[in-house]
């Protein structure tokens, strides 16, 4: 297929005579194109005139030509190119009173392909226009080649047709010249009484009108031709636009979890494209010897609207973020390789609120007002010739100070929604003016402390997943579809945990039924209206918390800690309790599953099934484990440690499921120290206290969990400390043992400053202007 591949290349430089000649209606362009791999692999140069006895290698050769269309045809989902494809295999068939002459045609087509070959290498490379074939890197944003192919055939075509009415102007001087001449001549014979001959003059005068005939048609098919090009640029452009607006919009979605091929090579080749034919049309109106207004203006439309549409925020800066802190954004010109030498390009930014976002797409005007004191809001445009690409990268970019907008009623800051404006003058080769470009980044959020992140992440997840490609900036629906929620939630867990298993049925009914806050069982939530204040504004009932906030810290937990062990189908996840008591009634004693906490930000339960006092059966939910539990110890060796919890749900051996997850081993005597080694296990409630009878303390709940320290020997080390949400051991191994008078041990429960940490200064200091902040929103 090596020779087809320059042949496209070469095409666009033949004359459209030579095309005719070369692909003939006995054997078309189209059977070389979609059958060239095949075609090449064939061994035509064995084919001679003289020998007859090939006819029938070459009626198998036709009746197999015949059949690749055929299963092309029947392949191909496009309608219109399966017709097309049906179509040519039935004209092929006129070939089998005489499938020697087609195996010719084949045969001497390729050798004329050889033959342009040869003379290409050395008279096409200064033709740089066209050299380079379009990219195939993404089929999702590849340009329509045949599109553009036909529509640079056109415009060899307009070519042509000029340098006909050039040739034609030039016989036409030269026999007016004669005729001049020869009208001279005849007024002096005429004068000395000679006779003349007229039939010069007449002949003369004939050629004359027919060259002038001709050049008036060629000249108003051209026109034409010009017509229809620009027509077909404007289509063509018309598709372009709208894959830059699709690429834009799917990376867009990328942030709840779509899928996103983010190369813009695809595009970049299409826009080069289209703004090389549109230079070449332009320069065969100004040829054309009259104006042609009309043409003009649209052209002129046409590259104003490239050129403004082929800027891309490549990187999209942070959607949530925090004043005072780095990040850095990119921007990327994708007609980078045209823009004139000279003068540098300077991008600048600077940061816009909704509303005036929505009268820069109204009136295209730069804001006028700063709501924001960006640092390093400026970068310039550099081409990187290894990509061939032409960004301008703002590496660390800071707001300094943000201006808030007049809240209405209950609105938060964290609903407020911002982006980043980009601008700067640029100029193309080829074009006699700069042009303005600009573009907006996506929606971001504006907090002063991380303490605002989840619900800053709320407003962007809501802007996302449920805003229309072609709104006003940034209007969203105040309530949507639970289906579509649904998919969202489910498209955002998996895209952050990094897994391919998605959220069961079971699970999603779960999660309507805790937004809805409807606990039966039974019941369709699909139709039934989310709204923005169920999601993340009001908390859910009988929870400090949002629907969000829990939901999220599912996935913060899932994402650190649980990963694998939902990969593997090993955690049930989200269930209510009654769905919980149904599927375990019926089974055996120390059956268990893993739901994620109701009641708990982050938190990951065992439900099992126990005996009950009267002899019976009851199901048994152990404390949640919390993200800073499971970093003390992991969950299976959590599981691992509580001996009465047997099979997972349904009736898997847990030993068997769960042994690659246990990271224990028997601890071996330090014998350089002469300290006994210790490991932290896990116990449950009831177990804890018969192990420790000589605690004397409020019993605790069933549902309780506890450290123990086991040390080396395996004697337990007393007491066992609770792990109530108010108790929690923030750094495990502060709980590092240090022997005391007698071989006691401290009670971190009397001194709770040795063990458990200061605030949490993980988010720097708090300024008087982030403080101010945090108030407002906690008094809203």
């Amino acid at each position: 297929m090596a020779q087809w591949t320059q042949m496209k290349q070469l095409i666009p430089y033949l004359a459209t005579q030579t095309l005719n000649e070369l692909y003939s209606p006995s054997f078309p362009m189209d059977v070389r194109c979609y059958l060239a791999n095949w075609i090449e692999e064939q061994r035509w140069e064995d084919f001679e005139p003289e020998k007859v006895d090939q006819e029938p290698q070459a009626l198998t050769l036709l009746d197999q030509i015949i059949s690749c269309l055929q299963n092309l045809a029947r392949q191909n989902p496009n309608v219109v190119e399966s017709m097309r494809l049906q179509h040519i295999s039935r004209n092929m068939n006129m070939f089998r009173s005489q499938p020697f002459q087609l195996v010719l045609t084949v045969r001497d087509v390729l050798r004329k392909e050889r033959e342009l070959l040869s003379q290409a290498s050395t008279q096409i490379p200064a033709l740089a226009f066209f050299s380079q074939p379009p990219a195939q890197d993404s089929m999702a944003a590849a340009p329509p080649t045949r599109d553009v192919d036909l529509l640079v055939l056109k415009v060899l075509e307009i070519q042509d047709c000029r340098q006909q009415i050039h040739q034609l102007q030039e016989e036409l001087n030269w026999e007016r010249q004669n005729y001049e001449s020869m009208q001279g001549t005849l007024q002096q014979t005429q004068t000395n009484g000679m006779d003349p001959s007229m039939s010069e003059v007449t002949k003369l005068q004939t050629n004359i009108k027919q060259h002038e005939y001709n050049g008036q048609v060629i000249a108003k098919k051209r026109v034409q031709l010009l017509q229809e090009a620009v027509s077909s640029l404007e289509k063509c452009q018309s598709r372009l636009i709208s894959r830059i607006k699709a690429w834009r919009w799917e990376q867009h979605q990328a942030t709840i979890g779509h899928p996103f091929d983010d190369n813009l090579s695809p595009l970049q080749t299409w826009c080069e494209q289209l703004l090389g034919v549109n230079g070449k049309l332009r320069q065969e109106v100004m040829l054309a010897g009259e104006p042609i207004p009309e043409l003009q203006e649209r052209l002129g439309r046409l590259l104003q609207t490239l050129i403004q549409s082929s800027l891309m925020v490549d990187k999209q800066p942070p959607q949530v973020i925090k004043t005072q802190s780095k990040f850095s954004t990119t921007v990327r010109y994708l007609l980078g390789e045209k823009v004139a030498p000279g003068k540098p390009v300077l991008f600048k930014a600077q940061i816009i609120t909704e509303a005036q976002a929505r009268n820069l797409g109204q009136l295209g005007s730069v804001p006028s007002e700063n709501v924001g004191e960006l640092i390093n809001n400026t970068a310039i445009l550099e081409h990187n010739t290894s990509s061939k690409s032409t960004c301008a990268t703002f590496r660390n970019m800071s707001i300094k100070k943000i201006k808030r907008a007049d809240r209405k009623g209950s609105e938060s800051v964290t609903e407020e929604k911002f982006a980043l404006f980009f601008t700067t003058e640029i100029s193309i080769t080829g074009c006699d003016i700069p042009y303005r470009i600009q573009m907006i980044s996506v929606p971001v959020v504006v907090i002063v402390h991380g303490s605002q992140d989840n619900n800053a992440l709320a407003t962007i997840i809501w802007d996302c997943a449920f805003s229309e490609p072609e709104r006003i900036p940034f209007l969203v629906p105040e309530r949507v579809p639970w289906k579509q929620m649904c998919r969202t939630l489910n498209s955002k867990f998996m895209s952050e945990v990094g897994t391919q298993r998605c959220l069961d049925n079971y699970n999603q009914h779960f999660l309507a039924q805790k937004i809805f806050d409807k606990p039966d069982i039974a019941g369709d939530y699909s139709n039934m209206l989310v709204s923005w204040a169920q999601f993340n504004k009001e908390v859910l009932p009988g929870r400090p918390f949002t629907f969000w906030q829990w939901f999220d810290g599912v996935i913060e937990l899932t994402k650190k800690h649980l990963k694998s062990y939902w990969s593997d189908g090993l955690i049930f996840g989200f269930i209510g309790k009654q769905h919980l008591h149904l599927i375990l009634k019926d089974r055996p004693n120390g059956t268990f599953l893993l739901r994620f906490s109701d009641s708990e930000i982050g938190g990951i339960t065992i439900a099992y099934v126990a005996p009950s006092e009267n002899g019976g059966q009851k199901i048994q939910n152990i404390q949640p484990s919390t993200k800073r539990d499971l970093e003390i110890r992991s969950l299976g060796d959590r599981i691992q440690d509580i001996d009465f919890i047997t099979h997972v749900y349904p009736d898997l051996p847990k030993n068997d499921v769960f042994r690659k997850y246990y990271t224990d081993n028997p601890l071996p005597r330090d014998t350089t120290s002469g300290y006994l080694l210790v490991s932290i296990q896990t116990k449950v409630g009831v177990e804890a206290h018969c192990d420790s009878p000589q605690r004397s303390e409020t019993p605790q709940d069933n549902n309780s969990s506890f450290y123990s320290m086991d040390q080396g020997n395996g004697a337990s080390a007393s007491p066992f400390y609770s792990l109530s949400p108010n108790n929690q051991f923030h750094t495990p191994f502060q709980l590092a043992p240090v022997p005391l008078q007698g071989g006691m041990y401290p009670d971190p429960l009397s001194n709770p400053n040795g063990l458990f940490p200061g605030p949490d200064m993980s988010q720097g200091p708090t300024t008087e202007m982030e403080l101010e902040e945090i108030l407002n929103t906690l008094s809203e």
